[in-house]
């Protein structure tokens, strides 16, 4: 029997997007059998964390996402960031759909900015490029791998953003430990994917070896 051609080969291998997509959908369907307390308790585990990271501890402005009901949470990291006054940039929908950045005002409350969209601040709109102020970039992901891969939603919003972040900011993602892949695996990754230099779970905090300056 003649073996397969390359060709062959190359209709069967799955595509990049298909891996992604199969991937993403596996992780939002085992994000929702947590429970509220579940959730809650890895809100505070990850700020706990979060806050022994150098970069952080110094860090005068940070980029950070208003975390939605079922994604690795925010809150209370952002409620601390601005107890020690530090400033908070917070991804926001502009006029025709412009992606950017808000910034937010302690007391100040977070909506959804449109119908399924991640909560945002009712401040003025800063533009995509404002990124290049923060000392550290705390970005979403689906999962994550050891080598500074992250897996996004699909849009590419944070890849575009983290091509104006500056050289010497600490960038990393936050996810939930069992969606970190373990060593010697690693996430399918494309021309346009942005690494980062930190992984951020609810239990520890990892430098990967794709780490930026600043890390």
């Amino acid at each position: 029997m003649p073996s397969p051609s390359s060709d062959d080969a190359r209709l069967a291998a799955p595509e990049p997007a298909d891996l992604k997509a199969e991937r993403r959908a596996a992780v939002k369907s085992a994000r929702k059998q947590r429970s509220e307390r579940q959730l809650a308790n890895a809100s505070a585990a990850l700020r706990d964390v979060a806050l022994t990271i150098p970069a952080l501890e110094r860090a005068t402005c940070v980029s950070i996402y208003a975390s939605r009901s079922t994604e690795p949470g925010t809150l209370p990291l952002i409620d601390e960031l601005a107890a020690r006054e530090v400033r908070i940039l917070i991804p926001m929908l502009g006029d025709g759909l412009q992606r950017g950045w808000g910034e937010f005002q302690r007391g100040e409350p977070l909506e959804p900015g449109a119908p399924g969209r991640p909560p945002e601040p009712a401040t003025e709109f800063l533009p995509l490029e404002t990124v290049n102020e923060a000392d550290v970039v705390l970005c979403p992901a689906l999962s994550a791998d050891r080598v500074g891969n992250r897996l996004g939603q699909g849009a590419g919003w944070y890849d575009r953003a983290l091509v104006h972040v500056r050289a010497d900011a600490l960038t990393a993602a936050l996810v939930f430990e069992d969606e970190l892949l373990p060593a010697g695996e690693k996430l399918t990754s494309e021309d346009h994917d942005r690494p980062v230099a930190m992984i951020i779970t609810p239990s520890e905090a990892i430098a990967v070896s794709a780490a930026a300056p600043g890390a």
